[in-house]
């Protein structure tokens, strides 16, 4: 929530989330190159901002206050052609949504409330402020298996306090909270979450710290203490992961980033059960006419052979150059100065590849 105050001094309060502040950033950047710090570094007069989380817990929401605090401020202190263009008083202007944010499709509530317990005890000065929580709908029906976990029903609309990538989601329904898998949850804006990354055939290294033998076909046989390399991880908890050659799905839970120590908050979600995969809630019933993308186990491991091979291309390539050298070659490369840093590129370079708005500007500058 920001608090607009305009030059005729009127007050309006507008809401905004965080992927639209990133993208009204990006596109403020495009349109700056040169305070933006794209020609040179030196010269970024535009502040920075951290991209939007994959996982947003109560803690990154309440430093994400601060960090927009101090955005908005070194962005109002910049020169008026930036602070007072047309792109930023626009972003800023009230839209029919803040007149009445209450009044939203599906019954989403954007306005509920979650303060700390402490912050009662402290004045009423020190209290920054509501954390808004995000809503979402259940797409079927769920009956709890502990007394950690919350029942819900189709249609239901919960309010998520935290977002665990082991694919529970603590969620608060009125008076009643409890974790609730994240494959029974849908956005109520989107089917497509923006939260949720694309693949990475890279991977990332982690380890195994249980053994688990999978269920399903497409789920992978792993022991405890084996390296696998997640090359996607989605929200109900369930990633992809790659050994050796072969692909499959398994739970994020029994799964930690190589050379990370094992925290408090792993171990305890351990205690819950593994949390339904989302292709096999077969009663689910989207508001979404368009369905949430899903990627079949074919693709997956399709690209991910084709970056293994290329991997693999590139290393015996460079072994080749390494053996058929010669000791004299070998020698001669090392009497040869290579330059540590590249040649920066000359003025004249830069403007020939420059587009005529970006010329102009450099113009106006020198």
């Amino acid at each position: 929530m920001f608090l607009i105050k305009w030059q005729d001094l009127t007050e309006k309060l507008v809401y905004r989330k965080y992927t639209d502040i990133y993208e009204f950033h990006k596109a403020l950047k495009e349109m700056f190159p040169i305070e933006s710090g794209e020609i040179n570094k030196e010269h970024r007069t535009i502040p920075h901002l951290p991209a939007p989380k994959w996982f947003d817990g109560l803690r990154s929401t309440e430093n994400r206050q601060v960090t927009l605090a101090d955005y908005c401020l070194s962005l109002l202190n910049l020169p008026p052609k930036i602070s007072r263009c047309t792109h930023v008083v626009h972003f800023f202007k009230v839209r029919p949504d803040d007149l009445n944010p209450t009044s939203s499709n599906n019954g989403r509530k954007p306005e509920t409330f979650l303060l700390k317990q402490e912050t009662s005890k402290k004045n009423v000065s020190d209290i920054t402020g509501p954390i808004i929580l995000q809503s979402y709908r259940v797409i079927a029906d769920y009956e709890k298996n502990s007394k950690s976990e919350l029942s819900v029903k189709d249609g239901d609309v919960v309010d998520v306090v935290e977002k665990n990538e082991n694919g529970w989601w603590f969620c608060q329904m009125k008076d009643k909270r409890g974790w609730v898998p994240a494959a029974y949850l849908e956005p109520l804006d989107s089917p497509d979450e923006s939260e949720e990354q694309e693949p990475n055939y890279e991977g990332e290294t982690h380890i195994a710290t249980k053994d688990y033998t999978g269920e399903l076909e497409d789920e992978l046989d792993v022991k405890e203490g084996e390296t696998v390399e997640v090359i996607h991880k989605l929200l109900d908890g369930w990633w992809v992961v790659r050994r050796g050659s072969v692909t499959g799905y398994f739970p994020a839970m029994y799964l930690q980033n190589s050379g990370e120590a094992v925290s408090g908050e792993r171990s305890q979600t351990k205690t819950k059960g593994l949390p339904p995969r989302r292709g096999t809630i077969s009663n689910a019933n989207s508001i979404h006419k368009q369905k949430r993308k899903e990627i079949s186990q074919e693709t997956y491991r399709r690209n991910s052979k084709r970056y293994l091979k290329a991997r693999q291309s590139i290393i015996e390539a460079v072994e080749t150059m390494t053996i058929g050298s010669t000791d004299e070659e070998k020698e001669e490369d090392k009497s040869k100065a290579q330059p540590a840093i590249p040649p920066r590129p000359s003025k004249k370079l830069i403007l020939d590849r420059c587009s005529e708005n970006t010329k102009l500007k450099i113009q106006t500058v020198t």
